[in-house]
């Protein structure tokens, strides 16, 4: 039996490992590091569908499998991200770890736990995903990699840069909820969006592809961190301009 078939498998149980770090680095409020945890997850989740389709290995247990670890990756992980952005700015600022000392159900700040819905609408995106056959050559609804970018970009900007209006945004309560409203929709919502596989190098059928990889590492070299949101958006405005 060639080892090959074995690869594809093996970058899936990476990414599945690099969501259960982000998990434990979210919970404990050092939301860099998780943020750093999905990024690689998200490399190995690239790469196992990659190898899949390199070595012809595709199968069911291998699909099963991605939807599991990316349930964790970029599912849970920003989930709890939104949940730890929303408490801080619920709690004015403060920084909390696991439950107060002191706690009681009275005093439980159930507004935070709103930023789990994307946790839902990850696991609901993926179920959809594994059952439609639609979704061979393009996505239907932003693919759940994506928008846990978006939602881990917010403490990465925090953290690493100094952008007085961007703060301002990320630091308000409403505006966290609404972002995180809007990634439930934008997960689910029946709106075509084009897959980064190149089936061929010719620019003429990929000019979309090329354009779209162009402006997104130009914004990243200008922007840093704070490109992220705005690739995000780029990437859904492109698809819905693209010819079909």
């Amino acid at each position: 039996m060639s080892i090959a078939r074995f690869v594809p498998n093996a970058f899936t149980m990476a990414n599945l490992f690099s969501g259960v770090v982000g998990v434990y680095f979210a919970a404990n409020g050092k939301l860099e590091i998780a943020a750093y945890a999905v990024m690689i997850g998200i490399f190995f989740d690239f790469f196992d569908g990659f190898f899949a389709r390199l070595f012809k290995v595709q199968g069911e247990l291998g699909l099963q499998l991605d939807s599991l670890a990316d349930v964790v990756t970029s599912g849970v992980v920003p989930g709890m991200v939104m949940f730890q952005l929303i408490r801080r700015v619920d709690h004015w600022g403060q920084q909390y770890h696991g439950l107060d000392p002191d706690f009681t159900w009275e005093t439980l700040d159930v507004l935070p736990f709103f930023g789990f819905a994307i946790t839902l609408a990850s696991a609901f995106r993926l179920a959809k995903f594994n059952i439609d056959t639609r979704q061979g050559d393009s996505f239907i609804g932003l693919p759940t990699p994506a928008n846990a970018l978006l939602v881990i970009s917010l403490p990465l900007i925090m953290a690493y840069q100094d952008i007085a209006f961007a703060e301002a945004i990320i630091e308000n309560k409403w505006v966290l909820l609404g972002l995180t409203a809007l990634s439930c929709y934008l997960l689910n919502a029946e709106i075509p969006l084009f897959a980064l596989k190149f089936k061929n190098w010719a620019f003429a059928k990929n000019k979309t592809r090329y354009l779209f990889l162009i402006l997104a590492v130009a914004l990243l070299i200008l922007l840093k961190f704070a490109a992220i949101p705005v690739i995000i958006l780029l990437y859904v405005l492109l698809s819905l301009f693209a010819k079909k």
